[in-house]
């Protein structure tokens, strides 16, 4: 809106890509995690979890994306608890947990460090993981589409609160876990000892050991990390169609109806669930954990993008030109870090990972992780006596590659825009800065219960446009229940006032 057509294209096809590269890598996760732990082909494991997520999202479209990640939450919360009990009894309860994680400083909470190459300080997960954060839930299609899809403003911010207290309680439950699992393995480190091969197999195989004498609680814990994938990797493919079909397809099927816009819509959820499977099996090419790929890739890809919706809704000098300048340097810098991180990995003591110890492990342990400890060995005796302003920039924590990407681009965009003649306040239309959400609002009654959101956007998800067509607004009415509509709403273009037609739209929040 702000910055043109070519800037709205710019940003879905970064939007595509850091949802296709973290979605691949979502689904690698527990197809390692089968494999491991049952054994089955790492290929079919793999494929078959994408297959399956694939499957009932393009024949269930986004009905059914809700719908399981709301049974998904359950799994996934019964699974932690199911773990935090029963490894709390076997340690010998909860102070003796605490006890160990507080000797071992895995509780330290008056630690405020503020060294960027430690990868979990206080300071990164405040500052680094909350603009990561903000991109995900601020600008981000997979979470756009679900506000819009609220029948009112006030359901939508209700939903968002409902979803941080469910993160809230997964994060949270995640972590206890991990103490939980560090008392128990407090003398015996399964990567140090060989038992695991990677840091992210150190949960499968915690329960595998916990629960080999109770039939039934892996498979609950095993059900647990689908369910976190499955729900993730639905609602990426859902939002990568949508944005698709807005954004690149849309235009150019105007005269298409609704009934085959659907069927493009299917077809393209099938598409990119293929693509989601090949970057999956990639992923197993990188030295990276799930975690820090994860966030790596929304760091740097979505970090930008970020970046330019902070630039077009709080800073109204910003022009077309520092809006393209920041982005493009913002995702060159942090693409830049993220590959020197890769190829030049810092040691263990400038990351700040804390000791273990294998000393107490049973001797009878055959070490199947040899080729992986001797690289990563050799990796730090390659850089450990070499440490310019170069390797110190790699050594960054992943964590502040999404707050780099963003603060480029407002720096960079600013800059840009004020050298080359900054946009007057008056060129910009009512409605595209924040402060306009602020102003004078009207009532007007709708003849069904649809909120703010959705008569701004009446079709953003195709599916819920055929099973729920929205009514146009009308006049106040004797019996109407009123209705807070901003002032803006009402000065749109006739076509926006009439009765959605079988076409719909699906709208994409990446219009800046």
């Amino acid at each position: 809106m702000r910055f043109g057509r070519g800037m709205q294209l710019l940003g879905s096809f970064q939007f595509l890509v850091a949802t296709l590269l973290y979605t691949g890598i979502v689904i690698y996760a527990p197809a390692l995690i089968l494999n491991q732990a049952t054994g089955l082909n790492m290929w079919v494991s793999l494929f078959s979890t994408g297959i399956i997520c694939t499957l009932y999202t393009t024949l269930g479209g986004m009905k059914a994306v809700i719908w399981t990640d709301v049974f998904q939450i359950v799994v996934m919360l019964a699974g932690f608890v199911a773990i935090f009990i029963h490894g709390t009894v076997l340690v010998g309860g909860p102070a003796v947990v605490l006890e160990i994680a507080k000797n071992g400083s895995r509780i330290n909470f008056d630690d405020f460090g503020v060294d960027p190459r430690q990868r979990y300080t206080f300071w990164s997960l405040s500052v680094g993981g909350a603009m990561v954060w903000l991109s995900m839930y601020g600008v981000n299609q997979a979470q756009v589409q679900r506000y819009i899809s609220c029948r009112t403003e006030r359901d939508a911010q209700w939903a968002l609160f409902v979803n941080q207290v469910g993160l809230c309680l997964i994060v949270g439950s995640a972590a206890t876990c991990g103490i939980v699992m560090f008392a128990y393995y407090n003398n015996c480190d399964p990567l140090k000892s060989g038992r695991i091969s990677v840091p992210d197999l150190y949960m499968p195989y915690f329960v595998l050991d916990i629960f080999k004498d109770h039939p039934g609680f892996p498979g609950l814990f095993l059900a647990c990390a689908y369910s976190g994938t499955l729900s993730t990797a639905s609602t990426s493919i859902n939002a990568m169609a949508a944005v698709t079909m807005e954004d690149l397809l849309r235009p150019h099927l105007l005269h298409m109806t609704q009934k085959k816009l659907r069927v493009v819509s299917k077809v393209l959820s099938l598409l990119y669930g293929v693509g989601c499977i090949t970057v999956a099996a990639l992923s197993s090419l990188l030295d990276w954990g799930f975690l820090q790929g994860s966030f790596t890739v929304m760091g740097v890809v979505s970090g930008p993008i970020l970046g330019v919706f902070i630039l077009g809704m709080f800073v109204p000098a910003t022009n077309r030109l520092g809006a393209f300048s920041g982005i493009c340097v913002g995702f060159c810098v942090s693409l830049w870090l993220a590959v020197g991180s890769t190829l030049y990995p810092p040691s263990e003591e400038i990351m700040g990972v804390l000791p273990s110890y294998a000393g107490e492990c049973e001797p009878n342990i055959t070490l199947n992780s040899s080729s992986h400890q001797e690289q990563h060995i050799i990796s730090i005796l390659l850089h450990s006596n070499d440490q310019g302003v170069l390797l110190n920039l790699y050594s960054m924590s992943y964590l502040y590659f999404g707050a780099i990407a963003t603060s480029s681009v407002v720096l960079v965009g600013m800059i840009v825009s004020y050298a080359t003649g900054p946009t007057k306040r008056n060129q910009i239309k009512e409605g595209l800065l924040w402060w306009d959400l602020n102003k004078k609002q009207v009532e007007v009654p709708s003849e069904r219960r649809t909120g703010t959101l959705s008569r701004m956007f009446p079709c953003l998800l195709h599916d819920a446009c055929l099973d729920t067509p929205l009514q146009p607004v009308r006049l106040n009415g004797q019996g109407d229940k009123p209705q807070l509509v901003p002032l803006r709403d009402l000065h749109k273009e006739e076509t926006c006032e009439e009765e959605p037609t079988d076409v719909g739209t699906i709208i994409s929040p990446l219009r800046v």
